[in-house]
């Protein structure tokens, strides 16, 4: 019996006035620490300019700190992804000796749920291609083609389409339906996936009696392309995994499907977020699941996947780190999945899908009041390790929101608003040498990101300039503007909604059909 609290989404789901108060505040709490910074900056940059500069410098360099931290994570990371990908992980597989009474790969399926909204076959298919050119036995994948009822009679066309040319190829095919306005529901990939779960589950893994243990359900964005070791890969680190029941695995999303063709802000959006998972790999025990992402099934007999919120891809890990009192881990795969990067039909499209993308992904601070709730209500986990992931959540919303912003304009705030007497100071001479001499130094970190993307990319298409290489490298100088206008703003956005009760509904990205592709075009994990 699962207690009440790991099935909430948000205050109102509370009959109890002290406890929808008390999760109210949890909510509000995100949103006015951000706001509450960035205007406490202001104010005191007017009344304590002093203060303020010195925390300026103070700041500056702690992040000077941690970029170079972070740094030497991405590279580890990447080394190590790198490493995996050389690997001939069906081989590993093959030559694994399992423990007396220990599971053996054969015995292993995988369960792979691809929601879809109104894609065209262009961005669909190369999906399967990819699923079936993996060099994992094909009669050990259930693929089940999540459509939704909303998407209307294209959708449902397009999917027999698929599985006409598909559905033979794999141990079962199924297309499911995803009926529309299901009360209590949000609509969206979350509830896409849990309906599709439910279904494979009646249909096919319950009559033909395939144990619960045996099954790894891989829930992937509908433009998500595997590479051909991506499931013996997986499979090895669940056989192999101290406690694979309570585990989710984490590959890292690479967005080469259509690097080439985004433009140079998307490129940079998408790979920034590349890098975060690449330095989160590193960090396990900060790692939660993201994206597209592989678990066992049993968790979705156990726990059910989350069907009424947005952010359902980390809300499975922390509803799975409750209910099993902190038992409850990522795993790194440091091997990558291939996907989209933002694109729309025009460069503004881009920029306006871009932002709601950012701000979708943003809307994962409603992970804060459950997270602080859930460990209120829950006594058996650690109070270090609440402390731990408290600090880590707060922290990563919060930077989100603001960092950008202190980093790049409070610098001048003092000069501007702290009055004569502060600005015939030498701490206000030396104020924005000093942190422009410690921005200097961190530009290490822009550095690194544009010699690892510049080794993440796939072969140029062929027929485009030479410069276009360029191109790749200088769109970094476009980092700022990225960090501000679809990190900071989008953030800010997401938390204000929070704090002011006005949930963000599930927003699907706009897929755009690529041109036709020379020989050369495809991206590298095909």
């Amino acid at each position: 019996m699962q207690a009440d609290y790991l099935n909430l989404s948000r205050a109102q789901d509370l009959k109890n006035p002290k406890e929808k108060f008390l999760y109210r505040f949890f909510e509000i709490f995100p949103g006015f620490l951000s706001w509450g910074t960035l205007g406490g900056a202001f104010i005191l940059s007017w009344l304590a300019p002093v203060v303020v500069a010195i925390f300026i410098i103070a700041f500056d360099l702690y992040w000077l700190l941690r970029i170079s931290y972070l740094s030497f994570h991405q590279l580890a990371s990447y080394k190590q992804m790198k490493k995996n990908l050389k690997i001939d992980w069906m081989e590993k597989l093959k030559s694994l000796n399992p423990p007396a009474g220990g599971k053996r790969w054969p015995e292993i399926y995988h369960l792979i749920i691809l929601p879809m909204y109104k894609e065209g076959i262009d961005i669909v298919k190369p999906t399967l291609q990819a699923l079936e050119n993996s060099n994992y036995p094909q009669d050990k994948m259930i693929v089940v083609l999540a459509t939704e009822e909303r998407a209307g009679a294209f959708s449902q066309k397009l999917a027999k389409e698929i599985k006409g040319e598909f559905g033979k190829i794999f141990f079962r095919f199924l297309i499911t339906v995803h009926p529309k306005d299901i009360p209590g529901e949000v609509a969206g990939k979350g509830s896409n996936q849990a309906w599709a779960a439910k279904i494979a589950k009646e249909k096919i893994i319950d009559p033909l009696k395939i144990l619960y243990q045996n099954i790894i359900v891989s829930g992937f964005d509908i433009d998500t392309r595997v590479y051909p070791q991506y499931f013996a890969c997986l499979t090895w680190h669940y056989l192999t995994a101290k406690s694979p029941l309570r585990s989710s695995y984490q590959p890292i999303p690479v967005y080469n499907n259509n690097i080439w063709r985004a433009p140079a802000f998307s490129r940079v959006i998408s790979t920034s977020g590349t890098f975060w998972q690449m330095m989160q790999q590193e960090r396990p025990e900060q790692l939660v699941s993201y994206s597209s992402h592989s678990l066992p099934f049993k968790i979705f007999e156990d726990i059910g996947f989350p069907s009424d919120i947005v952010s359902d891809d980390s809300r499975i890990f922390w509803k799975s780190y409750l209910a099993y009192d902190g038992d409850y881990k990522v795993v790194p795969l440091y091997y990558p999945v291939s996907m989209d990067a933002v694109m729309a039909k025009n460069l503004l499209g881009t920029a306006l899908n871009q932002y709601k993308q950012q701000r979708r992904w943003a809307w994962g601070c409603e992970n804060i009041p459950y997270v602080l709730y859930g460990f209120l209500k829950n006594k058996k986990i650690p109070l270090g390790e609440k402390f731990r992931h408290c600090l880590n959540l707060l922290d990563g919303f919060w930077s989100w929101a603001t960092c950008a912003l202190l980093i790049f304009f409070l610098g001048w705030l003092p000069l501007i608003l702290g009055g004569e007497g502060f600005n015939i100071s030498l701490l206000s001479y030396n104020l924005p040498r000093l942190t422009g001499q410690i921005m200097t130094v961190a530009m290490i970190g822009m550095v690194t990101a544009a010699i690892i993307s510049m080794l993440l990319l796939p072969p140029r298409p062929v027929g485009s300039s030479p410069w276009k290489n360029l191109s790749m490298i200088f769109q970094w100088l476009l980092l700022p503007l990225t960090l501000i206008g679809f990190g900071t703003f989008p953030a800010l956005d997401a938390q204000t909604r929070l704090m002011l009760g006005k949930p963000l509904g599930f927003w699907v990205t706009e897929k755009i059909s690529p041109p036709p592709l020379g020989s050369n075009q495809k991206p590298n994990n095909q």
